[in-house]
C-alpha cells in the first residue's frame, strides 16, 4: 500500500507534495538531497507534515495530483485541520 506525503521546509516556507511506499525511507531521501535536481535539493529541513495512507496505486497517484492541481496552502492545512476532507478525496478516487 502507498502513502501520499506532504513536507514542509521552514527555510523555505514551503510544501512539497509526493507520493511513495516507505514515507520515512522518501523522507530521508529527500533530507539527503538525493534528488539532485529537485525542488526538495534546495534544502535539508524538509519535516513530514501530513500523510494519506493505505492507498493503492490508482488512488495514491490521483490523490497526489489532485493536491498539486490545488495549489493552495490553506487547502494543505485544511487536510489536517478536517479528516473529512481526506475521507472525501478517498471516496472520489477509490
Amino acid at each position: 500500500m502507498a502513502t501520499v506525503y506532504i513536507l514542509f521546509s521552514g527555510k523555505l516556507n514551503r510544501f512539497y507534495t509526493g507520493s511513495c511506499l516507505d514515507v520515512l525511507e522518501r523522507l530521508q531521501s529527500h533530507k539527503d538531497k538525493i534528488f539532485t535536481d529537485s525542488f526538495t535539493s534546495k534544502t535539508d529541513d524538509w519535516e513530514l507534515f501530513f500523510t494519506i495512507n493505505d492507498l493503492d496505486y490508482k488512488q495514491f497517484r490521483l490523490i497526489e495530483l489532485h493536491i498539486k492541481k490545488m495549489k493552495s496552502v490553506i487547502y494543505i492545512k485544511n487536510l489536517k485541520q478536517y479528516p473529512e476532507l481526506v475521507a472525501k478525496l478517498i471516496e472520489r478516487y477509490r
